[in-house]
């Protein structure tokens, strides 16, 4: 392991460990997997047809297992391995927890987004202590647990809990376990070295499938034995040392741990740029080489900035924030961290979803007719498309601007106005679509509906495909209160005269 000439990952230039390294191999494609399909086209997939299912199969987009002939037939038990063997992700994916509030970490297929898609955002786990009663561990759950900020669309969270072990008490531990497992659904980490400690944890929620943290060249076989017994899985941990934890690694898997999360170590001061070449040259070698022996979930633990600045609580929270920050770039699947400040919590989880959207398809929000106000039946209804950042865009302007409204969101595929009108995605058939499909029209008492000024040229196409008045709105929706202001009036009279004259 610690041969000098053959020092796979030594801590040198990541050019140097890595030019070597053959290439990944060919990217499996759609028809290699038809071709192992029972090609019956069958449906139960919930596809048209199975190449549409080797498609998405490729993609991500769906999982082996909605396939059922090919998991229920015995004689496609050998089609499944292979196909298995082809898709199967080179990082292992890991569920921690039971029951819906599990967490899945892991599972990645690429190395960098672009290829395809990030699939499970890195899990952040705040810790509490053994050493805390039972007010203060209820206080710092109950803030992880309200932690929730609606971002375009998506619901940023924080999704564990660490219980970390001060007193090296079994007993002490094993209550602090129990207390937070009575009083919360959040998955858990146990956190000592000590296999006495940990036993006396999982002999509380072993059957929920908590992470064992953590196994070390000392103690490894007790761990081992812990988590065979309780069928959780295990976190390894070497810092600074990628030999020792690829080695214990390997020795894990050779005595039939299955589920493992690897701890290269976090050092967020004065060693931040080493953690950060330690995670990508084992994520690069799980990737680009196919290496089994490091092909599990990453742990970070920036917590460890805690530990030189203790006295410090902001500094210590800033290069906390620092190290989750980098980690998540570079591959962290799961991270323990201390701070509950909204400014340290905040970058970390919109950066996370950011990195973990698919690139692949627009940001969207669901279709619908949103009150926005206390909007009447004469009040306006005004279009936009689902892409979630226009829709966030415009409801806020419309919110600030204090008008009643009625917000009609039509699927646009994900489209910003101008790209759905031009590509087709924003019609008037799509328009006529959603005011039929959400009844727009039991909502209000007129008939006219307010378009965005992008969508301008689809005005009469929408007249004459749904019968209702179009008015062309303002170009940018900062401007929408005083359109509104100036014009909803007269247009409503307008309307009103030409019906009664009809």
């Amino acid at each position: 392991m610690r041969n000098r000439k053959n020092k796979r990952y030594a801590t040198g230039s990541v050019q140097t460990w890595v030019g070597d390294w053959e290439m990944a191999k060919k990217a499996v494609s759609p028809t290699d997997i038809y071709s192992l399909l029972p090609r019956t086209n069958c449906k139960e997939c919930g596809e048209e047809n199975c190449m549409a299912f080797a498609v998405k199969l490729v993609n991500r987009e769906t999982v082996l297992e909605k396939c059922l002939p090919l998991v229920e037939d015995e004689k496609y038990k050998r089609a499944f391995e292979a196909i298995w063997d082809l898709i199967k992700p080179p990082v292992r994916e890991v569920e921690i927890g039971s029951g819906d509030g599990r967490v899945k970490i892991g599972g990645e297929q690429v190395m960098h987004r672009h290829e395809m898609t990030y699939i499970n955002p890195t899990a952040i786990a705040i810790d509490v202590t053994d050493e805390m009663n039972a007010e203060e561990i209820r206080a710092r759950v109950e803030k992880v647990e309200s932690f929730t900020y609606d971002y375009i669309g998506m619901e940023l969270k924080l999704d564990m809990v660490a219980v970390r072990s001060v007193s090296s008490d079994p007993e002490k531990f094993g209550e602090a376990v129990g207390f937070l497992a009575d009083n919360s659904e959040l998955p858990l980490i146990l956190c000592s070295l000590n296999p006495k400690v940990i036993k006396a944890g999982l002999s509380v929620v072993g059957e929920h499938r908590p992470l064992i943290y953590a196994a070390t060249r000392e103690n490894w076989r007790e761990f081992a034995e812990l988590a065979l017994t309780h069928g959780c899985p295990l976190a390894a941990f070497s810092p600074g040392d990628l030999d020792g934890l690829v080695s214990l690694s390997r020795t894990l898997v050779g005595y039939g741990v299955g589920d493992l999360v690897l701890d290269p170590g976090t050092f967020p001061i004065g060693g931040l740029s080493k953690s950060i070449r330690d995670f990508t040259m084992l994520r690069w070698k799980a990737c680009n080489e196919k290496d089994e022996t490091v092909g599990f979930p990453l742990m970070g633990t920036p917590i460890t900035a805690w530990l030189s600045l203790h006295d410090q609580p902001q500094a210590a929270a800033w290069w906390e924030a620092c190290a989750a920050a980098a980690l998540i770039d570079r591959y962290a699947d799961l991270m323990i961290m201390h701070s509950l400040e909204g400014w340290s919590l905040m970058p970390i989880v919109i950066l996370r979803d950011n990195i973990y959207t698919d690139p692949r398809k627009p940001v969207a929000v669901d279709p619908r007719v949103l009150p926005i106000g206390d909007p009447s039946r004469d009040s306006p209804v005004m279009l936009t498309s689902n892409f979630a950042l226009t829709y966030y865009l415009v409801s806020s302007d419309i919110e600030a601007g204090k008008v009643d409204a009625h917000l009609l969101i039509s699927d646009s595929e994900g489209l910003a106005v101008d790209a759905a009108v031009a590509g087709r995605k924003m019609t008037a058939d799509s328009v006529a679509e959603a005011i039929r499909e959400f009844e727009v029209d039991k909502l209000v008492d007129h008939r006219i509906l307010i378009i965005p000024g992008k969508a301008a040229r689809l005005s009469g196409e929408i007249e004459e495909e749904t019968g209702w008045k179009v008015a062309v709105g303002p170009m940018d929706s900062s401007e929408i209160a005083k359109f509104i202001e100036q014009n909803w009036e007269g247009i409503l009279a307008e309307a009103e005269a030409e019906g009664d004259s009809s």
